[in-house]
């Protein structure tokens, strides 16, 4: 009961993350008529706060002293927080202008990217539906050009920052509190003192466009925080294929906002785009249930085998005259 009520829960912390990281689109709007560059640096300096008092609540502090005694790592964080940056800053610009749909298609496309980046860059080997599914992607965004007229440039830069932001996180191999904590402590003071300079030249619309305008700027810091947090519940109580599909929600979700909520247009090549893409992934998904399924029976024989091989005491003793023998003394012990 125990074990189901966790996976309950990190099933309901993943849709609440991926689910929230998909309604955003909603939140970044209301913060006009502040620019996506201001919203930006308030974003990094308000997630400092509030990541802040939750590592003082739950008292996780000893990670700190390690990460400044080790250069490389620190120079790690500093390029995550570097490519987040841009990953950021080019959502909020593409909300705020109209493009939520193209913005949604980088987080679609992000996964093929991460694979492409893998065999380039790690020398990972990819299956054969792995490759189809990559050359399906590649092909989508072709079609896409053609019918924009220009490349996704924004998709593009999006899923590439993203994919590369994911590596290098596996690198650093930091939780995501802690982590998201030491980006935007690298962040802080670049971004705050982007907002002194900005009030300075009376550009900044902290302050001066009311109480509620201001409010809203510093939630942003909320805003970034709480899917995070809602992540790290769903990662160590549900299984990686099924954190894999709840991925798919948010990009999902932003498309739809983009269609009918911000009313932007899908030509017919821009379908079509999407169609492949949405295929791509469909291979991508089927490939990876059927590679789990494989790699969990090849361990269920091997276990058996094992056990053949080298049964148990209990399991190669005869039973006296008279008893039988019980399920536990007949039942090889894995």
């Amino acid at each position: 009961m125990k074990g189901t009520n966790e996976q309950r829960a990190g099933l309901l912390s993943g849709i609440g993350a991926y689910g929230l990281w998909g309604i955003v689109p909603l939140f970044w709007p209301l913060l006009k008529p502040a620019g996506a560059i201001e919203i930006l640096a308030h974003r990094m300096v308000w997630s400092l706060g509030v990541v802040g008092i939750a590592l003082l609540i739950l008292r996780r502090w000893s990670w700190i002293g390690p990460l400044i005694r080790q250069p490389r790592k620190l120079g790690l964080v500093a390029t995550a927080a570097a490519v987040i940056t841009v990953n950021w800053g080019l959502y909020i610009w593409a909300v705020n202008n109209g493009q939520v749909v193209e913005a949604s298609l980088g987080y679609f496309i992000n996964p093929l990217v991460t694979i492409a980046m893998g065999v380039l860059l790690l020398g990972e080997r990819l299956r054969p539906a792995q490759w189809v599914a990559v050359g399906t992607g590649a092909a989508a965004v072709l079609v896409l050009a053609i019918g924009y007229g220009r490349p996704p440039w924004i998709s593009l830069v999006l899923a590439f920052s993203f994919a590369t932001y994911g590596l290098v996180k596996k690198k650093v191999a930091m939780g995501g509190l802690e982590s998201l904590t030491a980006e935007t402590a690298v962040l802080f003071v670049p971004a705050l003192g982007y907002l002194l300079w900005l009030g300075a030249r009376g550009d900044a619309t902290f302050g001066s466009e009311g109480f509620g305008h201001a409010a809203l700027l510093a939630a942003t810091g909320v805003v970034t925080a709480i899917p995070l947090v809602l992540f790290g519940a769903a990662a160590i109580r549900v299984p990686l294929s099924t954190l894999g599909l709840l991925q798919y929600l948010a990009p999902v979700f932003q498309f739809v906002l983009g269609i009918l909520y911000f009313h932007e247009e899908m030509p017919p090549e821009r379908w079509a785009g999407f169609a492949l893409v949405w295929l791509a992934l469909t291979l991508l998904t089927w490939d990876a249930f059927r590679t789990a399924r494989r790699t969990k029976a090849e361990a269920a024989r091997t276990r058996a085998a094992r056990a053949a091989t080298h049964p148990s005491p209990s399991a190669s003793s005869t039973p006296p005259a008279g008893d039988s023998a019980s399920p536990s003394a007949t039942t090889p012990t894995p």
